[in-house]
């Protein structure tokens, strides 16, 4: 009797290997200038770089979107110096944390420029419709919190840094950004209370 042998279906944990496995390829084709491998790149990671970089800025006037390229600009440019310590992947959120944080930084320094009040409003909500208007409004409060407030929110609570990669990126101590993540989570607990 033949017995027919099935394909076992891929672990996450090895798509997620052959992911960056494939990153890694792409990455040192584009680093030889080859456009196409970087095109690769970027469609893998352009929702994610989006995502992060919408969540610390905001969404208006497409300024998410010119930091997005402006990521993606300074990761072409930097490929040929890219050492492969870390996955591609993980490199690339960090050049979109870092891009987003200057914006942060720059409209510290510019204090009569409107805040963005549409943060958040591009990101992808869950499609029953409780859901996505409870993910509506509490991107709404997350949007509507102080930029450094914010910011220490998202990137503690979301994307799960540390206070201490927090204080260094953002040129604080770790005690403020503890605080401003105290701050935040009171601000957007009375925001949320405000819209039930």
């Amino acid at each position: 009797m033949l017995m027919q042998i099935m394909p076992m279906p891929q672990s996450h944990a090895t798509a997620t290997a052959d992911a960056a496995d494939e990153d890694a390829t792409l990455a040192r084709c584009a680093a030889t200038a080859d456009v196409a491998a970087f095109e690769q790149l970027y469609r893998r990671h352009h929702r994610r770089v989006h995502g992060v970089i919408v969540r610390l800025v905001g969404q208006a006037s497409g300024r998410a979107e010119d930091l997005t390229q402006e990521a993606f600009v300074r990761a072409w440019q930097a490929l040929p110096s890219f050492r492969f310590e870390s996955a591609v992947s993980t490199w690339l959120h960090r050049l979109a944390v870092n891009t987003a944080l200057m914006e942060l930084r720059a409209r510290r320094s510019r204090p009569w420029q409107e805040d963005d009040g549409d943060a958040l409003e591009s990101v992808a909500t869950p499609d029953t419709a409780g859901r996505a208007v409870l993910g509506r409004d509490l991107e709404r409060a997350v949007a509507s919190l102080p930029p450094r407030a914010r910011a220490v929110l998202v990137l503690h609570d979301v994307e799960g840094w540390k206070h201490e990669e927090i204080a260094g990126e953002l040129g604080m101590a770790v005690g403020s950004s503890k605080a401003q993540l105290h701050r935040a989570r009171g601000l957007l607990r009375a925001r949320i209370g405000e819209m039930a």
